[in-house]
């Protein structure tokens, strides 16, 4: 077959079908949206999961600004779904606002983006001005589209915009408010996260709350703010999360999507591949697959159908939560890390109402941001009394990556900052006792990852020997056959040279055992030869060896 485009960065439902780009039909999601008949809809799903896209096609399938519908739908399911859903199509005057703009470092740039994107929209139904029927509504109208109207008019201006289409068409709106929280994101991190909370309630307060001219509202975005009152009387709210056992298989591909796209690429030998790195997140009881990284990894393939997996939602997503987690972990949050990266599980309390502002206060809310945002999984759930436990563990290697990276990412700013000179001082000095001491209480502060294999402690102490200063380190596991696990050395011959080899024990009470043997090893494999024949004389030899998070170094002269 020709190979079909597919539709990376492209969330417009309209150019995704006239570009003929490679289309997942997900049409069905405005059947059940109309089945469940919920007047405002929240939908929170984990970033890249194809809100936006949906949240197109929405706005294509029922406003009544899109006259060529039926070609757009045209083969897709919903136009099999009966005339009972069909009679919606181009009905309804559609109110499409995201808010993914408001990444601003100030309020004010903030505020200017929501202007903007609000008079776009009034923009794109400008046809409606010369029949409303009031001067001033008029005026108001045009105000906004020029944005010079009072802070407070756009605090209405969705309200407002869906009574002018009742006056002119005498049907009530739809409002589609996409990534609603992003906002709410960047002011936390920013620092002027209660104006923010201000200024979407009232948004939302007016649109949403008391708006006698809305037909039904969707709403999305990574998380359910609810505690500072964003939704504060909605009673119309419904709220559809990743828990919700409704709408599960809207957002994201399916199992049977995912083969299906596979085979039209001519990739199902790469089935395994796909499902290891981007499998995994359970929706309600749907399982679904990352869509991002998926159409990513299917377009990588173009030219070499076996080319290598890459995490390509965790480039995309922003990752400051993880390294939350890692930066402010105790020694029981670390070993929960270290469990969940070798594959274990966790268990903790989850509760959907979150907070910004609660995101430090407990490492129970850590996890359940980490939860909500798709960078943990469920396994299980329990009930006990009122509060609901979930068993998570990490999805698929492509989360897994972003734990890693936090985890080494936080180690070497952890070591920049550290007094390591005791460190240098031991080993320059052959003071063995001392250099097993003090990575010992190195280790003690770490997150491990590998299961304890030995490169997981030959990058350890990598890291740890980086900043020497004015001693060249040299790490040569990658190369192997011959070579010392370490070596460092002065540039001068003049000066001292390090060997350390590294070898791991099953028990603590191996410890001597391993070190004895990585001395061996030093010796059998003539390691210092080179460093003779250079010139070097003042050659130090190490044995280390580690037990989980045990340290014993032998050294030989």
């Amino acid at each position: 077959m020709s190979w079909i485009p597919l539709p990376i960065g492209i969330d417009n439902f309209e150019k995704i079908i006239r570009g003929n780009y490679y289309f997942v039909d997900k049409t069905l999601f405005i059947k059940e949206l109309l089945d469940m008949k919920g007047e405002v809809n929240l939908f929170t799903r984990p970033r890249r999961f194809g809100k936006t896209l949906n949240m197109s096609m929405l706005r294509y399938f029922f406003d009544r600004e899109n006259q060529d519908s039926d070609s757009l739908f045209a083969g897709t399911k919903i136009m099999s779904a009966g005339e009972m859903y069909l009679r919606h199509k181009g009905k309804y005057p559609v109110i499409s606002i995201t808010l993914k703009s408001m990444k601003q470092a100030t309020y004010d740039d903030a505020f200017y983006c929501l202007k903007e994107e609000i008079a776009a929209e009034y923009r794109r139904h400008d046809r409606i001005l010369p029949d409303l029927p009031y001067e001033a509504d008029r005026e108001k109208y045009l105000r906004i589209i020029e944005r010079k109207a009072q802070p407070e008019e756009y605090l209405g201006a969705l309200k407002f915009l869906s009574e002018c289409f009742f006056q002119v068409y005498r049907e009530k709106a739809i409002i589609l408010i996409d990534e609603y929280d992003v906002p709410l994101e960047n002011a936390y991190f920013s620092g002027f996260y209660d104006r923010m909370v201000t200024l979407i309630r009232s948004l939302f307060e007016s649109a949403l709350k008391t708006n006698d001219n809305l037909e039904f509202a969707v709403v999305t975005g990574c998380l359910r703010i609810s505690k500072e009152s964003i939704f504060t009387g909605l009673n119309n709210l419904k709220v559809i999360s990743i828990t919700s056992q409704t709408y599960a298989e809207h957002f994201g591909f399916t199992h049977e999507e995912v083969e299906q796209m596979l085979r039209d690429y001519g990739l199902e030998e790469n089935v395994e591949t796909v499902r290891k790195w981007y499998d995994g997140y359970r929706f309600g009881n749907a399982e679904v697959y990352n869509p991002w990284s998926v159409i990513n990894y299917v377009d990588s393939c173009y030219k070499d159908k076996h080319a290598f997996a890459k995490p390509y939602w965790s480039n995309t997503s922003s990752n400051s939560i993880v390294r939350n987690l890692v930066e402010h972990a105790d020694i029981s949050v670390k070993q929960e890390i270290e469990a969940l990266i070798e594959g274990g599980t966790i268990e903790k309390p989850i509760h959907e109402d979150i907070t910004y502002d609660d995101m430090d206060s407990t490492e129970d809310n850590l996890w359940n941001f980490l939860f909500f945002t798709g960078y943990l999984k469920k396994i299980s759930e329990r009930q006990e009394g009122e509060t609901i436990y979930m068993e998570m563990a990490i999805p698929n290697s492509e989360v897994r990556y972003v734990y890693k990276n936090a985890v080494l990412r936080w180690f070497e700013e952890k070591t920049k900052k550290k007094e390591l000179m005791p460190l240098y001082e031991s080993m320059l000095n052959g003071d063995t006792e001392k250099m097993a001491e003090i990575l010992s209480e190195n280790l003690m502060e770490t997150i491990s990852f590998y299961d304890y294999q030995e490169s997981y402690y030959h990058g350890f102490l990598a890291g740890m020997l980086k900043n020497i200063g004015n001693y060249i380190v040299q790490s040569n596991r990658e190369s192997g056959n011959g070579r010392p696990d370490i070596l460092v050395r002065y540039p001068s011959v003049r000066g001292k040279a390090v060997i350390i080899e590294i070898k791991v024990s099953k028990t603590y009470q191996g410890l001597e055992e391993k070190c004895d043997e990585a001395l061996r090893q030093i010796e059998e494999q003539k390691y210092e030869e080179a460093l003779r024949q250079e010139g070097y004389q003042d050659i130090l030899k190490y044995g280390v060896a580690f037990y989980r998070k045990e340290c014993m170094v032998k050294t030989k002269k």
